[in-house]
């Protein structure tokens, strides 16, 4: 759950058991009923049951308030968009408005609805037309060049062939003279067509003008340098003026069908060069006055958009918050007079008070006669989970319930996982220079965190605006750790004292442990610098770090052990105690916890024993003599011991529970039926009475306990109320509990083995940190070039950011996810219960619909 201020009456917050819930009863008339929705929308402490499931959307109470709010959300939407489009944005709402009537926003909404379409209706007219006679311009004006253009050389031609002409006329016979003179008569007068074709369509435009018409077309083409608005699509295109020559009514038709499929817009336009230029005047004139009026349009419309963006978070709060209330009060049911409402739903015990307050003040605010009543009642049903965390503990609580929600009142991993998750993320993320890198970043979002809390942010910013507070943990964790691994960047700082050891002879600058003495006392935390660096580094490290995640990791596993045992205890489910809590603590501390003993022997006493040789021959070979490997008296009379409980423990997991849970379903079933017919005959010793109740409290330990007798027409039977009647499988209990034996025997060597993760990720990340460092800036330096140090900077940095900061990050944050949702939680988490969703109105304006 998000954040929740509870007020003063709260109790205060327990992530370890979730919320004690209710099923509360709340009977409302009819003239208060919305008024109380709101108020416990207000208070965010109800979530309501659907009584109306079997009805369809429009045979419920409230159908047509919801029609009207979402036509109203629609008008919202549409303004949105118009303000988006005009750059207009929304004025914030303060904190507190007066509220405004819902009849008064939906005549205002459609008022400025009507208005706006017409202006938009207008303008778009308006803008039509300046388009097209933008494109009548062009068309003029390209047209008007290609006219001009054949009229000077038809001119020119002319003149040539009457000079030639007249001095031929003389050897000519009258014969030709009198041909001429009819083919003169016989000539065909052209028509044409001018427009503009977008250009990526211009050549297929040709190509099939002249197949139409068998090639008796002539076209001319211009290209226009500047895009063009479209007048059809509004947007901006690259066109072609063209001019097409036809001859004869059946290709002109023929050349306007393919115009029209091409999308090619035509203009008239005259042969006479006077009109042509009186035509361009026109057109100029008439461009000049369409500009000014659609900038007075749109200044219009601005105002407009203005005026709708100062009243439009409190309109649109106003319509989401009805609409919202509705959709709650159709989850309610209508009473058999018709003039209540009955709700049902979940709350938190300790709402009982506020949910009284607020049913009281939206009866006396809606002037209501009768007061609204509210019940507690009873039910089987499992309630919803509720955990009440504040924006340091909500990421955590998210980890957790990613993997599954918490049964009702399950003990909650998350209250571990606050320090275990950043711990073992920073075990594989030991470098405090990393890790400080990694605080800055984290602190700029805390600093700023009202400021981006109002922004809309990227997926991945969103993620890591969410987790702030859990990787500022982590990146402290990180600096504690590298502390201790005495990391920065990959370089070692003798921070705390000077290196313990010292050169005995010049053998030292060969970078290894050969001819070093010990001078000084110890060095008092994390690792001896002179480590780092050395032939022996990796091989003492790996050891070190192997081991202390073998520690680290059964710690974690007993940690996940004993919380089943709070688990079984709070549920009083003793058949868990014995049979399951016992069992797993023996067999996994048999053998890994004697393992992790075993490690804190022999790192206390410095004996060179081979623990694998240990733990392999305890099972091959229990009973030969350890020799030099050795720890301690008396060992191979433990590791008997130890072995024996280990197996002695797989079968006291597997067989008992299942024939005792049979048993008491046995019981279960004939007391009841032996109280009934001893009841009939007037014989009901009190011993019965008393032994039948305490098995079924035991029967119903692990369900959720009856309150307060109620009212017996209000009693509620849940659908999983008729859990205790279902026919009991024996043989599923049996399979379900093998399953679970051999799945923790396997897991403990597997999930033991899981843990290493935690070495392997903290040597990899060293190893890569000690590359970038050595290889890039290091081998830089060496080249004593400014330019070649330059890169070799700009190299590390984005290497040290993109891999170490980035890539690592995100890789042990992963494998420790996995280590609390595998290897920590599998031990006592269920996670099958479902969150408390209650009805709310915060967060309601950011809201998509």
């Amino acid at each position: 759950m998000g954040e929740n201020g509870g007020g003063g009456c709260c109790p205060p917050m327990d992530l370890m058991r979730s919320e004690p819930m209710q099923l509360v009863q709340l009977i409302v008339p009819m003239e208060s009923a919305h008024l109380t929705v709101s108020y416990l929308g207000d208070l965010g402490l109800v979530q309501f049951k659907d009584l109306n499931s079997e009805k369809s959307p429009f045979q419920r109470t409230y159908a047509a308030q919801i029609k009207r709010c979402g036509e109203m959300a629609r008008k919202i939407r549409f303004f949105k968009d118009q303000m988006s489009k005009a750059g207009v944005l929304a004025k914030e709402m303060l904190e507190k408005e007066n509220d405004i009537d819902l009849d008064d926003v939906e005549v205002k909404l459609g008022e400025l609805e009507a208005e706006l379409v017409e202006i938009n209706s207008n303008n778009d007219k308006l803008q039509r037309s300046y388009n097209e006679l933008m494109e009548y311009k062009l068309v003029l004006q390209k047209a008007g060049e290609f006219f001009s253009s054949a009229h000077r050389s038809a001119t020119a031609q002319q003149r040539d062939t009457e000079s030639q002409q007249a001095s031929e006329d003389l050897l000519e016979s009258p014969l030709l003279q009198e041909e001429k003179s009819i083919d003169s008569t016989k000539q065909v007068k052209l028509g044409f067509l001018t427009g503009l074709v977008p250009r990526e369509k211009s050549m297929v435009f040709e190509r099939i003008l002249f197949r139409a018409t068998r090639g008796n077309i002539f076209i001319r083409q211009s290209v226009v340098e500047e895009p063009v608005i479209d007048p059809n699509s509004g947007e901006k295109a690259e066109k072609n003026v063209f001019v097409v020559f036809y001859s004869g009514e059946r290709a002109k038709s023929k050349i306007l069908k393919i115009c029209e499929a091409f999308g090619a817009n035509r203009y008239p336009f005259s042969e006479d060069l006077g009109k042509q230029a009186q035509m361009i005047t026109e057109v100029s004139g008439r461009l000049t006055e369409l500009k000014t009026t659609i900038d007075a349009g749109l200044g219009q419309r601005n105002i407009l958009l203005q005026t709708i963006g100062d009243k439009f978070e409190q309109w649109n709060l106003k319509v989401r918050k009805e609409k919202a209330i509705y959709h709650t009060l159709n989850m309610l049911s209508l009473d058999v007079t018709k003039k209540c409402l009955v709700a049902e739903g979940w709350s938190p015990v300790f709402a009982s008070n506020e949910i009284q307050d607020a049913l009281k003040r939206a009866a006396v605010d809606s002037n209501s006669q009768v007061g609204s009543i509210f019940q507690v009642l009873r039910t089987k049903e499992l309630p919803p989970t509720y955990f009440r965390t504040n924006k340091f503990t909500s990421a955590i609580q998210e980890i957790v319930d990613a993997y599954g929600v918490a049964k009702y009142q399950e003990a909650n991993p998350g209250v571990f996982t606050i320090v275990t998750f950043p711990f073992l993320f920073a075990v594989m993320f030991g470098d405090w220079g990393h890790g400080i890198c990694l605080l800055l970043a984290t602190m700029y979002l805390i600093l700023r965190e009202k400021k981006l809390s109002s922004q809309k942010l990227g997926d991945i910013m969103e993620m890591a605006f969410g987790g702030r507070y859990v990787i500022m943990m982590m990146s402290l964790f990180s600096i504690y750790t590298g502390l201790i691994y005495n990391e920065f960047f990959s370089i070692p700082y003798p921070l705390f004292a000077p290196s313990a050891y010292d050169c005995r002879d010049a053998s030292c600058s060969e970078a290894t442990t050969i001819g070093l003495i010990k001078v000084r006392d110890t060095y008092p935390f994390g690792l001896d610098p002179v480590w780092h660096g050395t032939r022996s580094e990796l091989p003492f490290l790996n050891s070190l770090k192997m081991k202390m995640s073998i520690l680290l990791g059964v710690s974690q596993m007993n940690l996940g052990i004993i919380m089943s045992y709070f688990n079984a205890r709070f549920f009083k489910s003793s058949v868990n105690i014995w049979f399951q809590f016992i069992p797993q603590m023996i067999f996994l501390n048999s053998l890994f916890g004697y393992l992790s003993v075993l490690i804190i022997i022999k790192w206390c006493s410095g004996s060179q024993a081979d623990l694998y040789h240990v733990m392999i021959y305890m099972f091959l070979s229990p009973t030969d003599e350890l020799g030099e490997n050795q720890l301690f008296p008396h060992q191979k009379t433990v590791q008997l011991v130890l072995l024996f409980l280990a197996l002695v423990s797989v079968p006291c997991m597997l067989l008992p529970k299942p024939f005792i849970l049979k048993k008491q379903h046995e019981a279960v079933r004939f007391f009841p039926l032996l109280f009934f017919s001893f009841y009939y005959e007037g014989l009901v010793p009190p011993l019965l009475v008393v032994l039948n109740g305490l098995l079924l409290q035991r029967h119903q330990g692990q369900s959720y306990a009856p309150i307060e007798e109620t009212d017996e027409s209000l009693h509620v039977e849940a659908n999983g109320g008729a859990h205790g009647h279902e026919e009991f499988e024996f043989s599923e209990i049996f399979v379900h509990q093998l399953i679970h034996t051999i799945e923790f025997v396997l897991g403990a060597v597997s999930n033991t083995a899981s843990y290493l993760r935690l070495w392997a990720l903290s040597l990899a990340h060293s190893e890569l940190s000690s590359v970038f460092y050595e290889k890039v800036l290091l081998l830089a330096w060496g080249y004593n070039n400014v330019l070649i140090l330059i890169v070799g900077i700009v190299v590390f940095v984005f290497a040290t950011v993109g891999v170490l900061l980035v890539m690592e990050t995100l890789s042990a944050f992963l494998h420790a996810l996995r280590l609390h949702w595998v290897e920590f939680q599998n031990k006592f988490y269920e996670g099958d219960g479902y969150k408390f969703a209650p009805f709310t109105f915060i967060l309601t304006a950011n809201e998509d619909e």
